[in-house]
C-alpha cells in the first residue's frame, strides 16, 4: 500500500553501494559470463504490480534519484544525482511476493510483457535524468541494468546496510 492507502503500482528497494557487479548472462560452452558493473552509487531493485502504467515512472525516477541516501566524501547524506554516482537497476519480481503457507505467490505482479516495457522505460528515464544532473558528464556516471525475467548473480560492496523499501 502507498502512503495514501491505494494499492501499490510498483515497489523499489534502494541500496547504496561502493561497487556493484551483476551477471546478466551466464557463461556458455564457448563464451564467458557477461557482467555489468558500477562503482559508487546506488542499486535499485524494481518490481511492477498489476495495474501499473507509464504514468508512475516520472514520479518514481524523480523520487529514487532525488532521495538523500548516499554518503558524500564529507559524510553528508546526498542524492545519487548530487553525489554524483552511478545506478545499477535490477529487475526483482520477488519483491511482489506474498507468503501463503510455506510458499511464495506472485499473483499481484504485472504480466511479463507489460513489466518488460515498464522496466525498459524506467531504465531509459533514469539514464536521461542522471546524465542531466549537474556534473554527471564530468564524473562519468553510468546507469547499468539487469536482464528482465532472468535469474542473475549480484555482487555488492556497501559501506553499510543502508537499505530502503518504497512503494509507489
Amino acid at each position: 500500500m502507498t502512503e495514501g492507502g491505494a494499492p501499490a503500482a510498483a515497489r523499489a528497494v534502494l541500496q547504496q553501494c561502493l561497487h556493484a557487479r551483476l551477471q546478466v548472462k551466464p557463461a556458455g560452452e564457448d563464451s564467458p559470463a557477461q557482467w555489468v558493473q558500477i562503482d559508487r552509487g546506488m542499486v535499485i531493485y524494481i518490481c511492477f504490480f498489476k495495474g501499473a502504467t507509464d504514468d508512475i515512472l516520472p514520479k518514481m525516477v524523480s523520487t529514487l534519484l532525488g532521495l538523500r541516501l548516499c554518503e558524500s566524501d564529507s559524510g553528508k547524506r546526498v542524492s545519487v544525482s548530487e553525489l554524483p554516482g552511478s545506478v545499477l537497476i535490477v529487475p526483482q519480481a520477488t519483491l511482489g511476493g506474498k507468503a501463503k503457507g510455506r510458499a511464495m505467490q506472485y499473483h499481484t505482479n504485472i504480466g511479463k510483457e507489460d513489466g518488460l516495457r515498464l522496466y525498459s522505460d524506467f531504465v531509459s528515464l533514469c539514464e536521461r535524468e542522471l546524465l542531466r544532473a549537474a556534473g554527471a558528464a564530468e564524473a562519468e556516471v553510468t546507469v547499468k541494468c539487469g536482464t528482465y525475467g532472468n535469474r542473475q548473480v549480484l555482487q555488492l560492496d556497501t559501506n553499510g546496510p543502508y537499505t530502503h523499501l518504497m512503494d509507489f
